[in-house]
């Protein structure tokens, strides 16, 4: 189980960061637009959200600024930083790499 939730933190932090690397954006933006953009098929909460910003704002990957909406309400944005399109540029490539073997290996399991 360790290693599914690895695998499915490292996407979510892909997600993040390949969504700050359009634009600046807060949690609940960045959920809607993971569940729009997947067409219903990825739903991930806000806590998981949540958790995966924090982790990638202590590795320097991301900042946080706060920014008024309306009259009293600040809503928290998140912003990629050089070090994340770095580090999003890596991990996107290990992504593809995963995906082009397991599609490789079902092709050739299909084959047969």
């Amino acid at each position: 189980m360790a290693n599914r939730n690895n695998f499915i933190t490292g996407i979510t932090e892909m997600l993040i960061l390949c969504l700050l690397e359009q634009e600046d954006s807060y949690v609940y933006q960045i959920s809607k637009s993971i569940k729009e953009l997947s067409d219903g098929f990825l739903s991930i909460s806000q806590n998981t959200l949540y958790s995966a910003t924090y982790k990638l704002e202590n590795d320097g990957y991301i900042s946080e600024y706060s920014k008024k909406v309306g009259k009293k309400r600040t809503r928290i944005y998140y912003k990629l930083e050089p070090e994340g399109k770095q580090y999003l540029d890596t991990i996107r490539d290990n992504y593809q790499q995963v995906v082009q073997g397991v599609q490789a290996v079902l092709c050739r399991l299909d084959d047969k």
